[in-house]
């Protein structure tokens, strides 16, 4: 297991659009995610890896809270189920009873909205003001596998709360860690590094 960091895109960037299926087929836009929300947060993650199934319950708690609190929500898996199947949509609408999420968890299958995000692991978040510019980039919490650190959402909480009141996100962010997104061939971007 190789941890990779977030790439940290810049803060004001544009909330790239995209339009994607959940594990049933119905299609899910930016703007009919999004709405009217002061906050959306975007989650790049998957099914099978090992930092995603360690916060992947408290995500759904915090999610699902944050959609009750006016949030937008959204999970997105990039992973190329052609060579995971363990992250294929069928595996997805298992996860989704799994973990009971209340928000959409999406399938970018040629990975273009991944890039689009310039996404770089699993997991990997995103929360954009009501304008939709990114106020932050980067970590849930500061759990790791193996590093005996409770799974929180703290600093996810952190950057959204007070977006919700109309306030600034923090300045201060730390990166996300995890699984590189599992690129199809010849797809992996240039943006490591």
């Amino acid at each position: 297991m190789v941890a990779v960091e977030s790439t940290m895109l810049p803060i004001g960037t544009k909330a790239p659009s995209f339009e994607l299926a959940d594990p049933d087929g119905v299609l899910h836009s930016l703007d009919s995610v999004a709405g009217s929300s002061k906050a959306l947060v975007v989650a790049f993650i998957c099914n099978h890896c090992p930092y995603v199934k360690l916060i992947a319950d408290q995500f759904a708690q915090v999610g699902n809270e944050l959609v009750e609190r006016g949030a937008a929500v959204v999970a997105i898996n990039s992973n190329d189920a052609d060579n995971y199947p363990a992250d294929s949509p069928d595996a997805m609408a298992d996860e989704i009873t799994l973990r009971g999420y209340r928000f959409p968890y999406l399938f970018d299958a040629d990975q273009t909205v991944a890039l689009a995000y310039r996404a770089a692991c699993t997991p990997d978040f995103f929360v954009f003001d009501s304008e939709r510019r990114l106020a932050y980039r980067g970590r849930f919490d500061s759990a790791r596998p193996g590093n005996g650190e409770d799974v929180t959402g703290a600093d996810l909480l952190a950057a959204v709360e007070p977006l919700l009141s109309g306030l600034p996100a923090p300045d201060v962010q730390t990166p996300s860690m995890g699984c590189n997104i599992k690129w199809k061939p010849g797809k992996a971007p240039d943006y490591f590094g």
